[in-house]
């Protein structure tokens, strides 16, 4: 590999030991309001934040979205027909992270996680992005979205960094 490939790969994994890879969270409360996803990545921006974890972004079923600026959302919300716009969990990543993006899964309305490359070819990024249930809420809430985290946490391999 010539030095002009190997910046190139370097370029594209994350946990680079040249340069940091902000990962952020943000409880938005609604990103179902015409322009709240472009003020998202607006602030992304501006704090120069990489991969930008959303809780109560309100948006129905799971997908991905790319935002003209070039920021791509993976989202997972509730999968009912006609369901309520509550809940809901996004993952935001820079048009860089995006390219290290190596897969995602929608576990449920609360729980989203995706995969990224990083320098060490042996080792992953993982991201889980959660939206808890609160103490308020009823205990068979709680138990499922505990027991969802936990098997979604036990799917990342021991050698990866998990956040």
């Amino acid at each position: 590999m010539d030095g002009q490939n190997r910046k190139e790969a370097t370029q594209l994994r994350l946990l680079n030991s040249k340069s940091a890879t902000k990962i952020g969270t943000w409880n938005v409360r609604s990103m179902y309001i015409p322009g709240k996803a472009q003020t998202i990545a607006n602030e992304m921006k501006a704090y120069e934040i990489g991969i930008l974890g959303i809780a109560e972004a309100r948006w129905n079923d799971a997908g991905q979205s790319k935002l003209t600026s070039g920021e791509m959302i993976i989202y997972s919300g509730h999968m009912e027909e006609n369901a309520q716009h509550s809940e809901g969990v996004a993952i935001m990543l820079s048009k860089e992270a995006q390219k290290t993006l190596i897969g995602w899964e929608p576990i449920s309305a609360r729980i989203i996680m995706a995969k990224f490359k990083t320098t060490n070819k042996r080792i992953s990024l993982n991201i889980i992005q959660c939206y808890a249930p609160t103490n308020g809420a009823e205990d068979d809430t709680k138990e499922e979205f505990c027991r969802l985290l936990e098997e979604t946490t036990r799917k990342c391999s021991s050698k990866d960094i998990t956040i």
